[in-house]
């Protein structure tokens, strides 16, 4: 059977093609600002194209199944800015479990949402043991987020704080879709007051409260002018080769048949 694409079969390939050993992959992003450089849609297409790469060469070999993108995620820090789309926490898990439902209908023993998106993080890890008890899902959580570290220059001038719109994600977009970027109207937008943070910080061990806006009127953080295409490729292809190592390990998890009596 040629695709992979769940939505493209009918259903009685997916009762002959899908089955215990077969891994529902689901690209989670949002729709959100993400500064005057790139567009709304940047985490929804980063997740859908990493997840589509990886089924297209792996899906055989691995039972993976690419379910269509949820592009609308929980997107509360950014509703400040014209175009944002965000679900509220209710309806984002009830998106998931409505999901998780259906998938384990199908007879699909494994889900695995790959999420594009630091404001799902959170949902998505409730939800992947909501989703256990209410269906027997073995369900994983993936974040395809380009490491700070990907690159030494973003590492050296971004200082950790290139979460939103900095070098990383704008690379990736110029890999993906330049057409979508718009370079110059970027600029380097690194927080002074966090940058010398040990604790209180993105990544540190203090958490905070915060809205895009908070760290200025363009709502980003990073310094996309260091972003290039060729940054991006590198990017792409570190991230299709960690999610197919990833979903590999998914594809023969399970837990000892003696765990539970259930």
């Amino acid at each position: 059977m040629a695709s992979r694409f769940l939505a493209e079969l009918r259903a009685s390939q997916v009762e002959a093609a899908c089955g215990p050993s077969s891994v529902a992959v689901l690209p989670v992003g949002a729709i959100e600002q993400h500064g005057p450089h790139l567009p709304l849609a940047t985490d929804a297409l980063v997740a859908e194209a990493v997840s589509k790469e990886v089924v297209a060469t792996h899906g055989e070999d691995l039972d993976l199944w690419l379910l269509p993108t949820i592009s609308y995620g929980r997107s509360v820090e950014h509703t400040w800015a014209a175009g944002t789309l965000s679900l509220s926490t209710a309806t984002f898990a009830a998106t998931l479990d409505d999901l998780g439902r259906s998938v384990a209908a199908a007879g699909i023993r494994r889900l695995a949402l790959v999420n594009g998106h630091g404001g799902n993080v959170s949902e998505i890890q409730t939800a992947l043991r909501d989703l256990r008890l209410a269906y027997g899902l073995l369900t994983f959580g993936i974040n395809v987020f380009l490491p700070e570290e990907h690159d030494p220059a973003w590492a050296a001038s971004e200082n950790g704080l290139g979460i939103h719109g900095g070098a990383a994600e704008t690379s990736l977009m110029l890999h993906l879709r330049p057409d979508l970027v718009d370079l110059g109207s970027a600029e380097r937008r690194i927080p002074a007051q966090m940058a010398d943070n040990v604790h209180a910080r993105f990544g540190g061990s203090v958490s905070f409260g915060w809205l895009a806006n908070d760290f200025g009127a363009d709502g980003y953080l990073g310094d996309p002018t260091l972003a290039s295409a060729e940054a991006g490729a590198r990017g792409f292809k570190s991230l299709v080769g960690t999610l197919g190592d990833q979903l590999a390990e998914v594809a023969r998890f399970d837990f000892p048949d003696s765990a539970r009596t259930r």
